[in-house]
């Protein structure tokens, strides 16, 4: 089959994949009696048109890009890790337990040491499957879901009986001292005399992400231990050959993998609820999925989808507050561009490729 340039399966590929998800997501809004061009301008004007909307835009596309860069680590060295849903609320609950249980004088020390701490969580939750892997042949796509479930079930029960007050029936912990309490972008930029909304839950985990985008770029691209984890990816038997250690690669890529998943919780538990609650991560573990697989595993990609995948998101609460398209339609939409961009990439890319063929050689 006819090879695309690299631009055109980062750019041509993910954008025609969402024009069909457009076209379809447009069919089932007409289907239950809307206007699909209004619903697609309140979509804009929800999550886009306003300080407020980018706020809530991108707290949800940070929690996104740190799900998506766990994702996309892993990737490149052929493994799944969909197990990013159990190490980020293994994340959350070191977060909870540093904010709680230590006196922090300033945010930035708490900050600081959360992040470790979830860090140090979200790999250890990884590091069971990937041993698992590496020793025992148990595939990391099978122990990384079963993981979730028992993460899921390790939370409720912390929550329920270790971490709630004793007068609240919520099955939630205290809220965190205000001494943790992180800055909001609205802080942040009006020290620079830039107006933000002050309201939006967007917060300095943001530029955390971006950094973290950063030095992941730096290691797989610009690391020999990078190198060693994209060989791998490609060919395990030429890896061997070349005296790569299998076991060293699968147990880095899914340690820090599962810290990046981990990291998440510095925003959604630290920085937004200021509390850790049983359902803290909502799903984005499993949206950091379709994040990495939109930005082709590379680290400016996934900003960029998770930034749509956030403005998706919150389009999506405003859509469903104003009109009586369910918030549900959403997660087919969701759906629909990771059908296109996974299972139905090559239903894309022959018509492009033969295309791009076409136009080369006349």
């Amino acid at each position: 089959m006819q090879q695309l340039p690299p631009w055109a399966d980062a750019i041509l590929i993910p954008i025609f994949s969402l024009l069909l998800a457009a076209s379809l997501s447009a069919c089932a809004i007409l289907a239950i009696g809307e206007n699909p061009m209004a619903a697609a301008r309140l979509m804009v004007e929800g999550a886009v048109g306003s300080t407020y909307a980018w706020g809530y835009t991108l707290y949800y596309a940070t929690n996104f890009i740190f799900t998506g860069l766990a994702v996309a680590v892993a990737f490149h060295a052929r493994l799944f890790n969909i197990g990013g849903e159990g190490q980020a609320m293994l994340g959350g609950l070191a977060v909870a337990l540093i904010c709680l249980l230590i006196p922090w004088p300033h945010w930035i020390l708490a900050f600081i040491f959360a992040a470790i701490a979830a860090m140090a969580f979200g790999a250890i939750w990884a590091a069971i499957p990937a041993i698992l892997q590496a020793k025992r042949g148990s595939h990391v796509v099978i122990t990384t879901i079963l993981f979730n479930f028992i993460a899921a079930g390790f939370l409720n029960y912390v929550l329920v009986n270790l971490l709630r007050p004793a007068s609240s029936m919520d099955p939630a912990s205290a809220r965190f001292p205000e001494t943790t309490q992180l800055p909001t972008l609205h802080d942040l930029l009006a020290l620079l005399n830039i107006s933000f909304s002050k309201a939006a839950p967007a917060n300095v985990s943001f530029l955390v992400a971006l950094l973290a985008c950063v030095l992941v770029w730096h290691l797989i691209w610009r690391t020999r231990l990078g190198y060693e984890i994209r060989a791998f990816g490609h060919s395990e038997t030429g890896a061997v050959y070349a005296g790569i250690s299998p076991f060293k690669v699968i147990m880095i890529s899914m340690l820090v993998s599962g810290g990046l998943a981990g990291l998440m919780a510095i925003n959604n538990v630290m920085g937004e609820a200021e509390r850790l609650t049983l359902n803290a991560t909502e799903g984005a573990g499993f949206i950091g999925i379709a994040v990495a697989l939109m930005g082709r595993s590379h680290p400016f990609g996934v900003v960029l989808a998770a930034i749509l995948f956030g403005a998706l998101y919150q389009g999506g609460a405003e859509l469903a507050l104003w009109t009586s398209i369910p918030r549900e339609l959403i997660i087919v939409i969701q759906a629909l561009v990771i059908l296109f961009i996974g299972a139905l990439d090559n239903m894309i890319r022959m018509p492009l490729a033969h295309i791009y063929s076409a136009f080369r050689h006349s």
